[in-house]
């Protein structure tokens, strides 16, 4: 079993965008979004207007939270080949439980494509605000950049 990576969260956060699980170089990396084509910290830093890119991985987290936007993925662990979503198996889905007592001030989450997007009904359910988005991942190419983009610019509040 693959085992995803950890939340990056706090008391103060307002947005959550929820991704699928981590592909072959985020796990290896230990960073979320870590595959040069994807699109992820790219689209954050035209959405935020700032340069996220350029920016050493821990200050990018830095960076969300001080913007009151926090990351996680819908999956904990599962068994995958490759880092396609179609791929992955006996999937354990992270516990959102206590998202309402841990982050008090979340609003809307964010799912970033159609895996994560599988679980908008329950935080609808959950009085939050949704938006599927769509998937930041290189394997994505029906979507340009500005299409997505056009999108992505929903996140903020």
């Amino acid at each position: 079993m693959l085992t995803g990576l950890a939340p990056v969260l706090d008391r103060d956060i307002r947005i959550l965008l929820l991704g699928s699980f981590p592909g072959e170089a985020s796990l290896g990396a230990q960073q979320y979004y870590a595959h040069p084509r994807n699109h992820f910290w790219k689209l954050l830093s035209a959405v935020l207007d700032e340069d996220l890119v350029a920016l050493p991985y821990e200050q990018r987290l830095q960076r969300l939270l001080a913007r009151r936007i926090g990351l996680w993925d819908a999956i904990a662990a599962c068994q995958r080949e490759g880092s396609l979503d179609a791929s992955i198996r006996q999937a354990q889905a992270n516990d959102f439980a206590a998202l309402k007592n841990d982050c008090p001030r979340l609003v809307r989450v964010c799912f970033n494509g159609k895996t994560s997007g599988k679980l908008e009904p329950q935080f609808a359910a959950a009085g939050f605000e949704t938006l599927v988005l769509p998937s930041s991942s290189p394997a994505n190419a029906q979507w340009s950049f500005e299409q997505k983009l056009a999108v992505w610019k929903r996140i903020v509040l």
